[in-house]
């Protein structure tokens, strides 16, 4: 079961590496067991300041093994779900950068966009596919895409489940960069390396909780909440550390989470 999700750490950046290339790393639920296990692992080693999350071989999550979705339709399907929802990296409070190598369609797309940052291979097939199977917009799709890409755009990419590739993907907004394939993962761990480097793990702790719950509130309701978060902040050994980092012209040493 280790070997389903592989997982490597260097200078604060954990790479996680889903590990079924034989199947473009179509999601099992022992494979999302695995890699709900390394994020909560992740989440408190305070030697992790970053996530990436990529694919081995030519793909990223090639959306849900058909064997479980055959199981499914035949009502054999008996495992018992993880009680983690797949919205689960969103709880990290570390950042999770998605470095989507290859194939990544319908959950395997949920995936990648419920990492906070996500890099792509320009090349890289992407696809809802959900309407070409008979399925509907899982996992709060509905609720992220039109939020990252606009109505119009989402309903496009829902409704037509067409297959369009990572350089689109930058155009419509739906990802940080589009960069060739061979550049793909030394990209998104060296952007990983600069926020374990630079960045406050209690600050980007705290952003992260405020981006993701954020879009469920007013903009008052924002502020308020950030007065609250802003006055906490100044009593952290992290706000004195940036300071004096900055005065003295050298990198931040920040405590861990």
């Amino acid at each position: 079961m280790d070997e389903l999700v592989l997982s490597s750490l260097d200078q604060g950046v954990l790479t996680l590496t889903f590990n079924r290339p034989d199947r473009l790393n179509a999601w099992t639920d022992a494979l999302g067991r695995r890699y709900f296990d390394l994020l909560e692992e992740a989440g408190k080693d305070p030697g992790v300041r970053a996530v990436v999350v990529t694919g081995a071989g030519k793909g990223f999550c090639a959306g849900a093994d058909f064997e479980t979705l055959g199981a499914i339709q035949s009502g054999a399907y008996a495992e018992e779900p993880d009680p983690r929802p797949n919205t689960f990296p969103t709880t990290l409070g570390k950042p999770v950068v998605a470095a989507v190598n290859g194939a990544c369609a319908g959950l395997g797309m949920v995936h990648a966009l419920v990492c906070d940052l996500v890099f792509t291979a320009d090349d890289a097939k992407w696809t809802t596919a959900f309407a070409r199977r008979g399925l509907i917009a899982e996992y709060g799709l509905s609720w992220v895409l039109p939020r990252l890409v606009g109505q119009q755009r989402a309903m496009d990419l829902l409704l037509s489940g067409r297959v369009f590739s990572g350089a689109e993907a930058y155009e419509l907004g739906l990802v940080n960069r589009a960069v060739p394939a061979d550049r793909l993962l030394a990209e998104a761990q060296a952007y990983a390396r600069e926020l374990a480097a630079h960045s406050s793990p209690a600050s980007m702790a705290v952003i992260k909780r405020q981006v993701w719950h954020d879009w469920e509130v007013t903009l008052a309701e924002s502020a308020r909440t950030a007065i609250g978060e802003m006055l906490a902040s100044f009593g952290r050994p992290d706000f004195a550390e940036g300071v004096a980092s900055f005065l003295e012209r050298r990198p931040p040493r920040f405590p861990p989470l």
